[in-house]
């Protein structure tokens, strides 16, 4: 409870502060709000400041100033969002909204242009696919009681990513770049728009030899393709009523030679960047599909309906090191690299210090396709009255999804430190089942807006059957024979409320409570995970520094953990029910330019604070090592209580110098109250990075880039089998040409 007051008390002492302000072009705006397209939740930062939840827009020129690849370097800087890596590169980001567990980001909605886009967001949500953030135009974050309209998951909050738009106009631009560990890039775009039709066209390529170290010298990197066609038909501007058909088609495919095994912690401190002999053969392929048409009908200004129809499609094979056998006894990667000393024989075969005997080296090709389909429609129509305004949205949609287990297991041996096949496995011998889901969801938000008072309650429905086929090990053809079912059916509303009340032009209040909500697996008769959300927060402007301050606190009922491989469990995906659990924590963004004042150059600094506390109320013994055995009170693993983000930028006509750094916190890797050392979880860090640009003139720029500028070496995680580090110094130089 003392925590609450004190959180509160800041709170409005922010505002207090703020009510005092001057007057600035950056202003709360009164402003009624547009329509907005279904491929964006806010579409712009006006729109961001000015709704009743928690909210973040990084606009192009911000994602432009780094030109990051990485989604977690793109994120570090929005308050509330919790990560921790895995490759270096954010291939597979761990993300994490407000404490909600952020292994393979499976707790929030993911979404491109408004479509969910996990592989399989009900029944197999591990992002193990994720859009190259390079390619965007924009990321927008909500968080709050109006996100319950961008199921399923409303505990933490939604991610969009905003692909390329069509230009107005005819325009493209090529950016290349090349540095460290032959890390390159190419990125080219074009498009242009007529009277009544429109066009973009768009390439990315990133690859890279990787910074790690096999003992044979082999490549530990990746390539990466992504291809991305728009095509627009539209009415006349002076049609009467308004329409648009927008047709995407995208096709991605990656070649990463990136493994599940990490370090020892000795072998970590003598030389964090090595990679153990065993992991040599260890790939990752993928490819992702997706197509979509969406079809707007404007009949006013007032009044809009849009429907999206949308396919993704998803294979991929992670062929990578499982078990260790050494006498027959089979210990899983995770198990030998945590305790070496318990096993010795074991790890000897991991780092190939011995040679071993056939079918030492157990290594599994976790194979799996996915199919995520579905339509969905969204009413928007919005009228004034005296003194109010009313907006009303109302969204539809109908979904399946499917995850396809196809796996076998292959037998090696490891003979002066070369790996050999001695055993294939048959495929569909070691998984062979399907989980699918098909959920129907609705949602209703009104948005009353009375003088400085604006009020959105909003309810969600979310109808949901899971189910699982499994064909057994024995039949691959899939006949039948020994087919076991199972299934889960839920129905549930989520309810929620927001207000937005604007003291000045200059001064807003917000806040609201709201239910979370989490789909169960399809384990029969499985609860859901479900909490009490709320927030309250400011928007401000004193002085010239713009801010914006949220307290949050979100009471779960029920928290479910997930049975990943990628946190050290077997990769099953069973849920399981972790109880009751309290998580609360402060938000803040502050913003200010140093030369206001000065019309030739800008300074502006910005600094980001996030602190989150977590606690279980209750005690479980867990099987799942991303939490271990827990006890009432101990915190959530993988989440730092504190996080500080801040950047510098000097900006000119001619050029621009950007500086950022960040404060990563530590965090514990298994649940727990004990001081945090480097033998029982990760420490905190420093980062810094810099990036400039020169413009020759409005088509031509030269770039730089350096990650990790101090060429700090630290740990990131635990998971998915021992430590793993942070991306080393790296510099990278490019050149932009735009037409």
């Amino acid at each position: 409870m003392k925590t609450k007051i004190t959180l509160i008390i800041l709170l409005f002492t922010c505002i207090s502060f703020a009510q005092n302000n001057e007057k600035t072009n950056d202003s709360i705006q009164k402003l009624d709000q547009v329509l907005i397209s279904t491929q964006v939740i806010f579409g712009n930062k006006y729109e961001a400041k000015n709704r009743t939840g928690s909210s973040y827009y990084i606009s192009p020129a911000e994602l432009a100033k780094f030109n990051h690849t990485d989604i977690n370097r793109v994120l570090r800087s929005v308050p509330g969002v919790n990560i921790y890596e895995e490759d270096g590169f954010g291939l597979r980001p761990n993300i994490s909204l407000r404490g909600t567990s952020p292994e393979r980001s499976a707790k929030i909605s993911i979404m491109e242009d408004g479509i969910l886009i996990a592989p399989a967001p009900y029944s197999a949500p591990a992002a193990y696919y994720f859009p190259s953030v390079a390619r965007m135009q924009a990321v927008e974050i909500l968080k709050g009681s109006s996100q319950i309209q961008y199921g399923p998951f409303t505990t933490g909050g939604a991610i969009n990513l905003v692909s390329a738009q069509i230009p107005d106009t005819f325009q493209g631009n090529i950016k290349t770049s090349y540095g460290s560990f032959n890390t390159g890039q190419v990125h080219a775009k074009i498009g242009d728009s007529k009277t009544i039709f429109g066009y973009t066209l768009e390439y990315l390529n990133f690859n890279s030899d990787g910074f790690k170290n096999l003992p044979d010298g082999s490549n530990t990197g990746f390539d990466k393709n992504d291809f991305v066609a728009k095509f627009r038909l539209n009415s006349k501007p002076d049609a009467s009523i308004k329409q648009a058909v927008n047709f995407k088609f995208q096709y991605s495919d990656e070649v990463s030679n990136e493994t599940y095994l990490g370090l020892s912690q000795e072998d970590f401190v003598a030389n964090p960047f090595n990679r153990y002999a065993s992991s040599q053969d260890d790939k990752m392929t993928n490819d992702h599909i997706q197509f979509t048409a969406s079809h707007q009908l404007e009949f006013s200004k007032q009044f809009r309906i849009t429907t999206d129809a949308y396919y993704n499609g998803f294979a991929r094979n992670w062929y990578k090191l499982n078990d260790i056998v050494f006498n027959g006894d089979k210990v899983g990667i995770s198990s030998v690299v945590e305790n070496p000393e318990t096993y010795p024989n074991h790890f000897s075969i991991v780092d190939g210090s011995s040679n071993s005997s056939s079918d030492a080296l157990i290594l599994k090709a976790n194979n799996r396709k996915y199919k995520s389909q579905g339509i969905q429609t969204k009413f928007d129509y919005h009228w004034y009255g005296k003194n109010t305004f009313h907006d009303l949205e109302i969204g539809l949609r109908y979904h399946y999804d499917e995850e396809d287990r196809f796996q076998w297991v292959d037998g090696f041996n490891i003979i002066d430190g070369q790996m050999n096949l001695t055993t294939k496995g048959a495929p569909g011998s070691d998984a062979n089942r399907i989980s699918s889901a098909k959920a129907f969801a609705g949602s209703i938000l009104y948005k009353l807006k009375y003088n400085q008072l604006t009020i959105t309650p909003g309810l969600r429905y979310e109808n949901i059957t899971l189910m699982r086929e499994d064909y057994g090990k024995n039949d691959s053809s899939r006949s039948g024979t020994n087919l076991v079912t199972r299934e889960n059916d839920l129905d549930i509303f989520i309810p929620g409320i927001g207000f937005n009340y604007k003291f000045s032009a200059f001064t807003s209040l917000y806040g609201g409570i709201h239910k979370g909500f989490s789909p169960p697996g399809n384990s029969p008769n499985q609860e859901a995970e479900e909490s009490i959300n709320y927030e309250v927060g400011s928007r401000f402007n004193f002085k010239g520094i713009r801010g914006d301050v949220v307290v949050f606190y979100n009471d779960y009922s029920n928290l479910l953990g997930s049975d990943l491989a990628a946190t050290g469990g077997t990769g099953s995906l069973d849920q399981f029910n972790a109880g009751e659990v309290a998580v609360k924590g402060i938000e803040l963004l502050l913003n200010y330019d140093l030369l206001s004042k000065n019309a030739k150059l800008r300074l502006p600094l910005t600094f980001g604070y996030t602190f989150t506390d977590t606690e279980f109320l209750n005690s479980f013994g867990s099987d799942d090592d991303l939490w271990g055995e827990v006890t009432s009170g101990d915190e959530l693993p993988y989440i730092a209580k504190h996080q500080f983000n801040t950047s510098i930028s000097l900006e000119h006509k001619s050029f621009e110098l950007n500086l950022n750094g960040r404060f990563n916190g530590a965090f514990r890797t298994t649940a727990g109250t004990e001081k945090i050392t480097d033998a029982n979880g990760v420490t905190s860090n420093i980062i810094l990075d810099f990036s400039g640009k020169y413009h020759f003139n409005k088509n031509i720029s030269v770039t730089g880039n350096i990650i990790n500028l101090l060429d700090e070496t630290y740990a990131v995680s635990r998971v998915p089998a021992g430590l793993r580090p942070g991306h080393p110094f790296g510099a990278y130089a490019g050149l932009e040409f735009r037409f």
